[in-house]
Parts: structure tokens; sequence; C-alpha cells
């Protein structure tokens, strides 16, 4: 069973005008820093939802 990566250190590789590019250190995954904070919100949500139910 793999483990998703939450990818804990990133650092930018590309940035354009319109756009910037980050990279995972720990699994290499690279996309666009938007995602990262997505990804970050919606964990944040998860947690609260956990929190909630308890």
């Amino acid at each position: 069973m793999t483990t998703h990566c939450k990818h804990p250190i990133v650092k930018i590789v590309s940035r354009t005008e319109e756009a910037e590019f980050v990279e995972c250190q720990s699994c290499g995954e690279i996309f666009d820093s938007t995602e990262f904070s997505d990804i970050a919100i919606e964990e944040e949500v998860e947690a609260e939802a956990a929190e909630e139910e308890n």
C-alpha cells in the first residue's frame, strides 16, 4: 500500500507572469503552486471535519 505524499518541502522550479511551478523534494512531483495551495486548504477542511465528528 502506498501513502500519498503531502509535499512537506517544495522548491520553485519555474516562474512566469501567469504561473509558478514547484517541485516536491520528497516525491519529485512538479505542479502549479496554486495546486499546492488547494492541497493545503483541502487538508485543513478534512481536519476540521474530523474534529467535528469527535
